[in-house]
């Protein structure tokens, strides 16, 4: 299995600070019923329910100065054109802004873990013995998009936090973990989550959103059929897939390498083609230690 589909979130998961151990015990141990009273049916951190009529959705710059800020916000170089950010941050005045959605895994960390069980413990993924089914090299639980009924549900909970997205202001939308079916010992599969995505970009562009593909090549040729506008990818220099998202995309590509001799080889080849940026694993907010940022 490729890990590189979650390193971007990999300072917000050290900062979360749950064990293994702890987050099942959240899942199998906490209510089910809701009992506690005052929380409320969004999950925290939720931006809300948009308003307003769909508008024309605007398509992502080509091979424009990126930053990917899913680490924490500041303040992004001058010439970046495009930045990401968690939905929970405010976009960037005057740059195109994606807005990162953790779609078909619950988020890290015991708040998020508690939301998912309280208010829809039927949409986390079970074994047969009725077990949460967890990534396990970031102990999130995967949500279960392995029926019609279940994606609609779940389409229903994203979909408020790309309307979220929209009513903050952000360009486009980044639905993360693609390949959650990867890490569901067989409970799901890659046309469960083709139909997941498509009911996401139906939400998006309704919400004049464009959305993105992240990462997942196996599903890179139902890219038209799913709705995907453009790729946010980690890595497809170093997995040598750049040549097929700029196939695919025709060169709306935001592409992140985190090791140097990688980031250079990308430039040489994919420079002219592709948006490139060096980043460090963690996505460090500027000003931390470790933080690296480049574009060719």
């Amino acid at each position: 299995m490729k890990w590189r589909t979650r390193t971007n979130r990999s300072a917000r998961i050290l900062r979360a600070g749950v064990g293994g151990a702890l987050l099942l015990t959240l899942l199998t141990a906490c209510s089910s019923d809701g009992s506690g009273g005052s929380a409320g049916s969004r999950e925290p951190g939720a931006s809300g329910d948009a308003s307003g009529s769909a508008g024309a959705v605007r398509q992502p710059p080509v091979d424009a100065p990126f930053d990917y800020q899913l680490g924490g916000p500041y303040p992004p170089p001058a010439k970046v054109r495009a930045v990401s950010r968690d939905r929970t941050a405010d976009p960037v005045p005057g740059r195109y802004n994606i807005c990162y959605v953790n779609a078909f895994q619950a988020q890290p960390g015991a708040d998020a873990a508690r939301w998912w069980q309280r208010e829809h413990p039927d949409l986390i993924l079970r074994d047969d013995d009725g077990d949460p089914v967890v990534d396990e090299d970031w102990q999130e639980p995967l949500l279960d998009i392995s029926t019609k009924k279940k994606r609609a549900a779940l389409a229903e909970v994203v979909g408020r936090w790309i309307d979220g997205c929209g009513k903050a202001g952000f360009d486009a939308v980044e639905p993360d973990n693609l390949d959650s079916y990867e890490r569901s010992d067989d409970l799901l599969t890659k046309d469960d989550a083709a139909a997941f995505a498509r009911l996401l970009a139906e939400r998006a562009h309704a919400k004049g959103l464009a959305i993105a593909q992240k990462n997942t090549t196996d599903l890179i040729g139902e890219h038209r059929g799913i709705g995907f506008d453009f790729a946010v990818t980690e890595e497809c220099a170093h997995y040598k897939e750049c040549p097929a998202y700029e196939k695919a995309y025709d060169g709306k590509v935001f592409d992140i390498e985190y090791e140097t001799k990688d980031f250079d080889d990308a430039c040489r080849r994919w420079g002219e083609k592709l948006s490139i940026t060096l980043r460090d694993r963690d996505v460090s907010a500027k000003g931390e230690d470790g933080y690296v940022y480049r574009h060719c």
